[in-house]
């Protein structure tokens, strides 16, 4: 097990770069702690890749440095690094058995005889393949072909860390969600330092004890899933976390009240003036709605009943803004819309922004 040091890392894949446009990844200086449990989420293109390989040494960054434990680990090969790899597709040998793939990796490492067995009967346990322990894996099932593939990254116990590169890809829906439940109780079983690369923001927040939420080559927000919830602290966390996401509204900041247009919102707390582009957002779950005519007036498009829930897609000076009513609430005939003050945050130029500041 190992802390991870992000010391000023940036890469680009071009020979001289110029601008930030040019960096896959933009700089990043952070270090993430022994034992942790973290997710690197985002959309396709976005620098996951980039950071994961850059940790596992298939890249060497372009700027700053990576550290293990305080040593610089930065141009060591892959195989000196002493982590261990699980990727998207299960990585395993169809003829041989469950209890063989399990052993190669110890076998490879010249790790005595009496305590493979141990560390793999262990395993096998653990992943619930105990019925089939001595069957080729060539006869098993996708989601157990890589439930083996995950118990060759973690049945190492001397790893510094433990990659995982969207490994449940190819699993199906419940699969998934047993698997995703395993490993979170593999993590705290095991106490591995363990970084998982998503695009699914479910995984992502019932996995990690930390998520690192990248746009655009950018390390945009570090934090707990409830931090990303309550204070996303840029307007794109807020929008691909949650579902619906958040609505984030253009507007205009007067001290305590924020103006969509003709519309007055009252705010919590007092701005600061400011020259940048100026928006209000705040989650579906904290828009009501209500007949009160002192409300926010808005116009609906549309009800959709999701079953725990109904979504309310309306408009607000031509804006898009959703509401999420609990199952079995009523619309009211003529709705305005109250926000709960409190859960309004402020962004310029889409970075979160506290009052006062």
């Amino acid at each position: 097990m190992a802390s991870i040091t992000l010391d000023k890392l940036a890469h680009s894949y071009y020979s001289n770069p110029k601008t930030d446009a040019d960096f896959a990844l933009k700089e990043i200086d952070y270090e993430w702690e022994d034992g942790g449990a973290y997710a690197l989420l985002g959309p396709s293109g976005c620098g996951k890749t980039t950071l994961l390989n850059i940790i596992s040494g298939l890249l060497v960054p372009s700027k700053g440095h990576i550290k293990f434990d305080g040593k610089d680990v930065t141009h060591l090969q892959p195989e000196e690094r002493n982590i261990a790899q699980v990727f998207q597709f299960p990585v395993i040998y169809d003829t041989m058995t469950v209890r063989q793939n399990l052993e190669f990796p110890l076998i490879n490492r010249r790790v005595p005889q009496d305590e493979i067995s141990k560390c793999v009967n262990e395993m096998i346990d653990v992943l619930d393949l105990s019925g089939k322990a001595d069957r080729k894996a060539r006869g098993l099932t996708a989601d157990e072909k890589q439930k083996i593939s995950l118990g060759r990254g973690l049945v190492r116990y001397d790893v510094n860390t433990i990659l995982f590169d969207e490994p449940l890809t190819v699993i199906d829906p419940h699969m998934k969600w047993q698997l995703r439940t395993k490993l979170k109780d593999l993590h705290r079983q095991l106490g591995h330092t363990m970084i998982y690369v998503t695009h699914d923001q479910t995984e992502a927040l019932t996995f990690a004890d930390k998520v690192v939420v990248m746009y655009e080559g950018e390390v945009v927000q570090i934090g707990t899933p409830e931090e990303l919830f309550d204070e996303p602290a840029h307007t794109f966390v807020g929008y691909f976390i949650g579902s619906p996401g958040m609505n984030v509204i253009p507007c205009e900041i007067n001290g305590k009240t924020a103006n969509i247009g003709e519309t007055k919102i009252g705010l919590a707390g007092g701005y600061k003036n400011s020259s940048k582009k100026t928006e209000l957002g705040i989650r579906p779950e904290f828009v009501s709605l209500s007949s009160d005519k002192k409300g926010i007036p808005v116009q609906i498009d549309a009800v959709e009943n999701i079953g725990r829930f109904k979504i309310v897609r309306a408009k607000l000076e031509g804006h898009s803004i959703n509401a999420v009513l609990k199952e079995g609430e009523a619309v009211p005939a003529d709705p305005t819309f109250k926000f709960e003050t409190g859960r309004i945050n402020i962004y310029e130029d889409s970075h979160f922004v506290r009052a006062g500041g």
